[in-house]
């Protein structure tokens, strides 16, 4: 590609990543045909377009793509820009490539059956209910906050929430109530009156934010958030809240948790339930106990008629239960005294005696998760509650990881929602659809059985399969079995997926690579990517230079701030950077560079922690994606992307920088006539290299979707 060749480029660095230049200039080239021929593109004519693309022809019919189009657009007239046109077509490739036979994972389903399941939890049907208890959360949580409080409360009946989402504010605040720490405010673009820029930088920090605590965000981009469109902006709200109401919900948080489980039980199990499966279990704890006969099984149909509600606070608030509640057989009466009965524990009012009734699972759930926030009834027993706190530092340490590879697989959108790694990837199922992500079509469908599965040897055939594939992609795989992951080794587990994530986003590099230059050359390797970063400072007019990815000087955060405002000049705001030489400088240095990463759009999991101890392979992680962010922003020309020669010179300068680190995981070649290729990079990294350096832990750094 020649250094002055433009493209087809999208403001969404995100949605750019989705296509190649060969793809987009074909759809920019339909959607102007259509747009031509039509005026203008809407609801109505996209339809026959649509039908003709890639992954689409012959599996879905014009009414289907015109039915999944209301969803997002109600009115027919509409018009559909040409960022949004690429969204949908992604979201509807999504869609079949999950419910219909061949490609997907869920093999066999009929051909019209993928339009009745969205491929994320976000909400399609504006429920005004559900945004007046968004509104009412939003007031009570951030009216204080010394930027938002001029604009709250917000009126719920009106569309002030959405037009105050449209200049990023908000969200990056809600999270930051959600799981505190999580952006760095002096990231955030606070001013009255944004330009387009630093808005989208807002929204782009936003949704990478919102990936790294565990939402998902597959199918929204920032242009959906400036938009302020309904459905996708409540979906976010409405799984950010979640995250915060749910957050006690776990045996870390709540050691007291420990009481709802037999001595018999094993712990990993205990471990892996998901936060709402916690909660009912804590729901159905109570109720047994207050004398309730049945059992609750969902937030909807089983707590309509709010005789459970009465059961479970005549066993939590005696004091403020009479009788009455529980005699009385009207059930929008009983709605209604169960929640005066509810304020009285200071639960916030965020539903309606009629969103029991009609069963809203999102705002009950909501309503089940204060209750236990407030008074959750369980034992402060000293000898049951040190069960859960005899972990070692390598248990912590492990919990870091599983953290790290949590995030990072549900942000690629599989159709499995992970809530703990060392679990639920035991049936192989989910390894299966990561696989099928990172490498697509290097899954056969055909021999892997979906969950639930009860027939132990269908979990050990998943597994072989994920070993077999892992063989195939030249992971290092001495000495591990199928049967190590069905029986839930975590270091072994741990190695194989630090292996998946090194492999996307070097092969997401190498995509970007082959497509401005042609599929010439060996692939890149870690060390042209330490010599890409030391390149872009140096060339940037700055010294720091980075010896390797374990230099401990990298711990005060200083180099990747240069590397930052290096590829993106303006982004880095140098009057609240410290000099990094007390902890608490380099801590908050690091938190601000995560959250600067993020906020120019690249998509990473790793905390603070990693940086200030300076972990090499979130650090080589890091790196890989401000690479990518860097490559993939324009059309590169040959000095940002260099040619095969010019890599096999970065690598052999760095060579023996990387290859001199003892159990570094990045090899880099130790003659300057070779470069490594990607195969032989990830063959070297051993199953040791992967689980060594204990406190250099993972907390994980993905990146974009593949």
């Amino acid at each position: 590609m020649s250094a002055g060749f433009v493209g087809v480029v999208v403001s969404d660095p995100s949605l750019q990543g989705q296509f190649t230049q060969v793809e987009l200039r074909s759809l920019k080239a339909k959607f102007v045909s259509l747009k031509r021929d039509s005026g203008h593109v809407t609801t109505k004519n996209l339809p026959g377009l649509m039908k003709k693309l890639r992954g689409l022809n012959e599996v879905v019919s014009e009414e289907e793509i015109a039915a999944f189009l209301s969803e997002s657009y109600p009115d027919s007239d509409q018009e559909i820009e040409f960022e949004s046109f690429l969204r949908e077509y992604l979201n509807l490739q999504a869609r079949v490539s999950t419910k219909v036979g061949g490609g997907g994972a869920a093999g066999g389903a009929s051909k019209t059956s993928f339009l009745k399941s969205s491929t994320t939890t976000l909400l399609h049907n504006l429920n005004q209910a559900e945004k007046s208890s968004y509104v009412a959360h939003i007031n009570t949580y951030l009216r204080e906050d010394p930027f938002l409080k001029k604009y709250l409360p917000i009126d719920p009946s009106g569309n002030q929430l959405f037009d105050l989402i449209r200049d990023g504010v908000l969200l990056c605040k809600l999270i930051n109530v959600a799981v505190p720490g999580t952006i760095d405010e002096r990231a955030i673009n606070k001013k009255r009156v944004l330009n387009p820029w630093e808005r989208n930088e807002n929204h782009t920090l936003c949704l990478n934010s919102a990936k790294a605590i565990g939402c998902t965000v597959v199918n929204i981009g920032t242009q959906d958030l400036v938009e302020g469109r309904p459905h996708l902006v409540l979906g976010l709200i409405s799984q950010i809240i979640k995250i915060q109401l749910l957050a006690d919900l776990n045996l870390k948080k709540t050691p007291q948790l420990v009481e709802l489980f037999d001595d018999s039980k094993d712990i990993d199990e205990v471990l892996s339930l998901s936060p709402e499966k916690m909660l009912l279990r804590w729901m159905n704890h109570h109720l047994k106990k207050a004398g309730y006969k049945k059992t609750v099984n969902n937030f909807s149909s089983d707590v309509k008629d709010g005789e459970a509600y009465a059961y479970l606070l005549k066993a939590l608030a005696p004091e403020h239960s009479p009788e009455t509640t529980l005699d009385t057989k009207d059930p929008d009466e009983r709605a209604k005294l169960v929640l005066e009965q509810a304020e009285k524990l200071d639960c916030k009012r965020y539903l309606t005696p009629k969103d029991i009734t009609e069963g809203s699972a999102n705002l009950n759930l909501a309503f089940v998760a204060q209750i236990f926030q407030h008074r959750n009834g369980l034992t402060s027993d000293t000898k049951q509650v040190t069960l859960t706190q005899t972990a070692t530092r390598d248990d912590v340490l492990l919990s870091r990881e599983e953290r790290a590879f949590r995030m990072w697989i549900n942000s690629l959108g599989v159709e499995s929602y992970v809530n703990n790694v060392f679990e639920d990837i035991r049936n192989g199922w989910v390894l299966l659809e990561v696989l099928d992500k990172v490498s697509p079509g290097s899954v056969n469908w055909k021999l892997a059985t979906e969950p639930p599965i009860k027939l132990p040897f269908r979990k050990l055939e998943n597994c072989n399969q994920v070993i077999k594939i892992g063989k195939q992609l030249k992971f290092s795989l001495v000495n591990v079995a199928g049967n190590d992951i069905v029986q839930g080794n975590k270091k072994l587990i741990v190695a194989l997926l630090w292996q998946l994530m090194r492999f996307n986003i070097l092969q997401l590099l190498n995509k970007l690579r082959f497509h401005s230059q042609g599929s010439q050359g060996k692939e890149i390797t870690d060390a042209d990517i330490l010599n890409w970063a030391n390149s872009k400072v140096k060339a940037s007019g700055r010294t720091s230079r980075m010896e390797s990815f374990k230099d401990k000087s990298l711990s005060n955060g200083l180099f990747f701030l240069e590397l930052l405002s290096a590829v993106q000049p303006r982004v880095v705001n140098w009057k609240v950077v410290t000099k990094g030489e007390a902890d608490e400088d380099k801590k908050l240095n690091a938190t601000y560079l995560i959250s600067v990463a993020r906020k120019i759009g690249c998509s990473v999991f790793l905390l603070p922690e990693d940086i200030i101890e300076v972990n090499q392979k979130m650090i080589l992680t890091l790196t890989a994606s401000i690479m990518y962010w860097s490559l993939q922003k324009q059309p590169q020309s040959q000095s940002e992307m260099p040619e095969q020669s010019e890599a096999s010179s970065m690598a052999s300068d760095a060579a023996s920088d990387v290859a001199s680190e003892d159990g570094a995981s990045t090899t880099a070649p130790s003659e300057s006539e070779e470069v490594n290729s990607l195969s032989d990079s990830i063959s070297n990294l051993t199953t040791d290299d992967a689980t060594s350096n204990a406190p250099s832990t993972e907390n994980g750094n993905g990146v974009a979707e593949s």
